[in-house]
């Protein structure tokens, strides 16, 4: 079973799907001249705006970065990133890195068309995302593409969001406190079916809370030390880009990842972390009270900016600082290990980090599966979605991690397919909305 998962993951995430992604990156950031570079100032004002938001929607412009952000600061940014470190080499990040610049011109490009082509379900809310601009924006002969995408997202939440979240969670307790897995997945299916089955507004409230709390938080952990370990930062940046481009690492004796190793786990670890291009996060973003398309996709586009170019930075370069590559150790327990060498009580600052991180991407993913769900059925599939959604939790917590990643890799690539063919094809409504919008302002 793994063998044959890990031969369409090689397919699915082959050098057709790298070129794809950063290809559809570089296409919308010139098309756009630059924009998501040139107005991220902007993009950070009409954040600190949007607590209330003006316009049609269910949730604020700052509650649907919020949730978007709850879906994608998960265990990418600890586990993930470790992950990639370990199967790619420290190059893997850079390659991160690079994925999230362009992917900020994928998110922007997103959520302009989340928001411009969204629809009113039965119940009154807003729903909108890859599915409904393929419909609502392109010929009759691409909406295979919307069915195709709602199918695959509404599956792919339960290995990359739910899982994939769980299992991490019980690794980490099991490995730091001996904790039994079913108990952690039993904990988590109470606490995220609180959430979840209250609705957005339920999900963008907790979300809203928790998520500027815990990302200053860790970033705030990372950043200490990393000015404790000052004097090491040049050669662990050093050592980052050199592997990028040599595929071997420089540091503690870890070695043979090669070239084409770090490419792959780094843009595949970036996207499960940031989501560019999944055509997940415009989901949510469909859901603001906007009417504005291009604000929101500048506010959507921070979301990457925050997600990889910080949170996921100041992971990866603590790992590679504290040189515990040698260890043979992966997943958040390297992350773990890495910032409990740091100072006493790191690790256990991480583990309490990672269950709040999987805990707000579980409950963010399940509006995205929910939304799928509603475009394939209608509004009568919300609660059986939602009830699956919860009972899935605990299984997560008793399954090899190793094939639950692979899983949930796969199936993120089968969501990106239909999603880039759509932004491709309506980039040039994108480029003509965001003329219009600054020709105006």
């Amino acid at each position: 079973m793994a063998e044959l998962i890990g031969t369409v993951n090689g397919i699915a995430w082959g050098p057709v799907m790298l070129v794809l992604l950063l290809g559809t990156g570089i296409y919308l950031t010139l098309g756009l001249g630059f924009l998501t570079l040139r107005k991220l100032p902007m993009g950070f004002s009409l954040l600190f705006r949007g607590r209330s938001g003006a316009g049609a929607g269910d949730i604020s412009p700052f509650s649907a970065l919020m949730t978007s952000l709850s879906a994608t600061i998960g265990t990418g940014n600890i586990a993930g990133v470790a992950t990639a470190i370990t199967l790619g080499g420290p190059g893997a990040l850079f390659w991160m890195w690079i994925t999230a610049l362009f992917g900020m011109a994928t998110k922007y490009a997103e959520a302009v068309c989340a928001v411009h082509y969204r629809e009113q379900d039965s119940n009154g809310q807003y729903s909108g995302g890859p599915m409904y601009y393929i419909r609502n924006g392109l010929k009759a002969h691409w909406h295979w593409l919307a069915f195709a995408f709602a199918i695959f997202g509404a599956f792919a939440g339960f290995g990359i969001a739910n899982t994939v979240q769980s299992n991490s969670v019980a690794q980490v307790l099991n490995d730091s406190y001996a904790i039994s897995p079913i108990y952690t997945g039993l904990t988590l299916m109470v606490l995220v079916g609180a959430v979840v089955l209250g609705g957005i507004k339920r999900i963008s409230s907790v979300a809203s809370l928790l998520v500027p709390l815990m990302a200053t938080s860790y970033l705030l952990m990372g950043v200490i030390v990393i000015a404790m370990n000052a004097s090491a930062v040049p050669a662990a940046v050093a050592t980052i880009v050199e592997s990028a481009f040599t595929g071997s690492a420089a540091m503690g004796g870890f070695a043979g990842a090669t070239i084409w190793a770090a490419i792959r786990f780094g843009v595949a670890r970036g996207i499960f972390s940031n989501e560019a291009g999944l055509g997940s996060a415009p989901i949510a973003h469909a859901a603001a009270r906007t009417n504005e398309p291009v604000e929101q996709g500048m506010i959507a586009m921070l979301g990457t900016f925050i997600d990889t170019l910080i949170v996921c930075s100041i992971t990866g370069l603590v790992i590679v600082i504290m040189d515990v590559l040698p260890s043979g150790v992966s997943g958040a327990s390297l992350t773990s290990m890495a910032f409990g060498n740091a100072f006493p009580g790191g690790d256990i600052i991480v583990t309490f980090g990672l269950c709040i991180f999987a805990f707000t991407t579980m409950i963010g993913w399940s509006f995205y599966g929910e939304r799928c769900v509603v475009f394939l059925v209608g509004t009568k599939g919300v609660l059986p979605f939602r009830l699956a959604w919860v009972l899935a939790i605990p299984v997560g917590t008793v399954v090899q991690l190793d094939l639950i990643w692979l899983i949930a890799d796969t199936l993120n690539a089968f969501m990106a397919i239909p999603n880039l063919i759509a932004l491709l094809l309506l980039g040039p409504m994108v480029f003509k909305l965001s003329r219009e919008y600054f020709q105006r302002s």
